[in-house]
């Protein structure tokens, strides 16, 4: 057994255990069979439409990348660009801060014939937009919903923006500025000296190899600017969608006293506090926020089984999508080669911009 899946496996055995821990700790005290019997009585209309909502929300990923690769003139179509975010979504969902997402997506489109400097600025040019809108979208919802907010999430909602601000930051700087992208290399550098880490020198080669990444996107960036503000255009509808959920599963209860503006913008509050911190799929934060930020809309009877539903749909149920597709990727790769698989995922060809 090779050293990834070894890795892998590790990977989606804390996620389950996280997911244990999470569900014992929110339904201990609760009589789940009257759970079952409230989702039981839900509007089955809406919950099929929630769950559209969420394939809307991953299609509409593939479109931009789909998009960006044929700009290249990569020969992808929507389903394989639809692929690669599934596999990013499920390598995402089981690793700390999502860091396995991105480089499983490189690996796949590899195996499909892509360039991996391509792959890498598509993804690139994905994950800044994605930034762009989560941080302006909780902003804007937080200053929106403030008096929502109590004291116990205010810490929660201040750190997960800053966490993704300063994510954004590192991007923007990385993507525009090799002045300033020198500089903080080299600054960590240095503090990796200091403290003596074993491993300086090959995480000195990674960063190098980073940079260079880093500023081959930045030129295909300006070259192509209508391609980004067009990507920022369609991440905007694709979160939309991902933050209409929550209203959704509300009018599957029947209620009516919010509208789909407010619970919109609750969504974004509760996304943008808990996307930046680094547990797999936020699982345990997401649902403790969840039960608070949502707990005067749905009040005490019913609040258990909304979270259920709402994190059933918009994460538990694509998880295990993602899984199959991933599962059924590799099982296609079988016969092929795969010598050098982690050392390609680290390596460029010399791009074409």
């Amino acid at each position: 057994m090779s050293k990834n899946i070894k890795k892998t496996i590790g990977n989606i055995i804390f996620f389950i255990l996280l997911i244990g821990i999470t569900f014992f700790l929110v339904f201990k005290d609760e009589d789940f069979s009257n759970i079952l019997n409230i989702i039981g009585s839900v509007k089955i209309e809406y919950m099929l439409i929630a769950i559209g909502a969420m394939f809307g929300y991953y299609l509409l990923e593939a479109f931009n990348i789909w998009r960006i690769l044929k700009t290249f003139g990569e020969k992808v179509n929507i389903f394989k660009a639809l692929k690669y975010t599934f596999v990013g979504s499920f390598f995402s969902s089981i690793t700390p801060a999502a860091s396995g997402g991105q480089p499983m997506e490189i690996y796949h489109m590899y195996k499909d014939g892509i360039s991996r400097s391509y792959g890498i600025t598509a993804l690139l040019i994905q994950l800044c937009c994605y930034q762009i809108v989560t941080i302006g979208y909780g902003i804007v919802a937080a200053i929106i919903n403030w008096h929502m907010i109590d004291n116990r999430l205010i810490f929660l909602v201040i750190l997960g923006l800053c966490i993704n601000s300063i994510g954004l930051t590192i991007m923007l700087i990385c993507l525009f500025s090799k002045t300033l992208t020198r500089k903080l290399i080299n600054i960590l550098i240095k503090l990796m000296k200091l403290v003596k880490y074993k491993k300086a020198e090959k995480k000195i080669e990674e960063l190098e190899a980073g940079l260079e990444k880093y500023n081959n996107g930045s030129d295909f960036i300006k070259k192509h600017k209508s391609i980004f503000i067009k990507s920022i255009i369609v991440v905007f509808f694709q979160m939309t969608l991902y933050y209409i959920v929550p209203f959704l599963i509300y009018k599957a209860f029947g209620l009516n006293e919010y509208n789909v503006f407010k619970l919109i913008t609750i969504q974004a509050v509760l996304y943008s506090s808990v996307s930046g911190l680094p547990f797999p799929g936020a699982v345990g934060i997401s649902e403790g926020v969840f039960m608070n930020i949502y707990s005067s809309i749905y009040g005490s009877e019913i609040l258990s089984s909304a979270m259920l539903l709402n994190r059933g749909v918009n994460f538990y149920l694509f998880v295990f999508i993602s899984a199959i597709v991933t599962m059924i990727n590799t099982f296609m790769f079988k016969d092929k080669k795969d010598e050098e698989s982690e050392k390609d995922i680290k390596q460029l060809d010399e791009p074409k911009y």
